[in-house]
């Protein structure tokens, strides 16, 4: 069975979320992108980075390499998960496993908060550490959004 996502994009329902979520990504990708606000504090081992996104605005995230926490701490989000994609309304807390990349569409406005264990201290360091390179982000270190090259 194949779902239709809009012209030209569909997917078979056979297809792996982490697949879907790549396939995602390249149709978001072809779109003017949103640059959420993004904060990142240490504190003892661990990293917290914490996105705010207004209604309406759809986020594809990294592919993480460790598990961590993921946290709705206030808004309503349709979030994908390994079964498909579920509403979610914060406050809601769930653990992440590696190798997930999510995509995470703003029903209201929401403000989302991640934790994880590092060696680091820095945004940089803990990027490297965390998610897995991937040229064809949207995003650039800490959120911010990659320049498109003009052919």
């Amino acid at each position: 069975m194949r779902v239709i996502y809009g012209k030209g994009f569909e997917i078979d329902q056979a297809t792996s979320m982490l697949d879907k979520v790549k396939a995602l990504q390249v149709e978001v990708s072809k779109l003017p992108q949103y640059e959420p606000d993004t904060k990142h504090y240490f504190h003892g081992g661990m990293y917290c980075r914490e996105v705010f996104r207004e209604a309406g605005i759809l986020i594809v995230g990294a592919v993480h390499k460790k598990e961590h926490f993921y946290l709705i701490v206030s808004g309503t989000v349709a979030i994908t998960n390994d079964d498909g994609v579920q509403e979610v309304t914060g406050p809601y807390l769930f653990s992440s496993k590696p190798g997930t990349k999510r995509a995470v569409y703003a029903i209201t406005d929401a403000l989302c908060m991640t934790f994880h264990r590092v060696e680091s201290s820095n945004v940089e360091d803990a990027e490297a550490e965390l998610v897995e390179h991937d040229p064809d982000s949207m995003f650039s270190v800490g959120n911010k959004v990659k320049l498109k090259e003009i052919p």
